[in-house]
């Protein structure tokens, strides 16, 4: 599986994003599919997370009723959805696909990883 993330660039704060990541390779079945962050110096951090045909999403605490994720499993599409952007969630953001379901959050359990995209809220 390859995943090639967009939609990101320069916004001000208060502002939205919508970034999208195309899956392509094998038959696309991943059961969970997410988004994770990395600012310059910081750890990567869990955005978003969706499990098998959006049935359950995910948010990490820091974008918790500003972000939204979704997913076309027919277009083998997963999105994210930025609103009310702050400087501080300026970062590269990453797709993520394949991962066990207890695993939603944690980095190291996805298999498959996009290039990144990147995002910046200018204050």
């Amino acid at each position: 599986v390859q995943l090639q993330a967009s939609g990101g660039g320069l916004v001000q704060a208060g502002g939205s994003l919508r970034l999208s990541c195309a899956a392509s390779g094998r038959t696309f079945n991943s059961p969970v599919m997410g988004w994770f962050r990395q600012a310059p110096g910081k750890e990567r951090e869990f955005v978003a997370g969706v499990t098998w045909r959006g049935s359950t999403a995910y948010y990490g605490d820091s974008v918790q009723g500003r972000f939204t994720i979704s997913r076309d499993d027919v277009k083998n599409m997963l999105y994210l959805q930025m609103n009310s952007l702050k400087p501080e969630d300026t970062a590269i953001y990453y797709c993520a696909a394949d991962s066990p379901n207890w695993g939603i959050m944690e980095s190291k359990r996805y298999k498959y990883w996009g290039q990144g995209t990147l995002v910046t809220v200018s204050s």
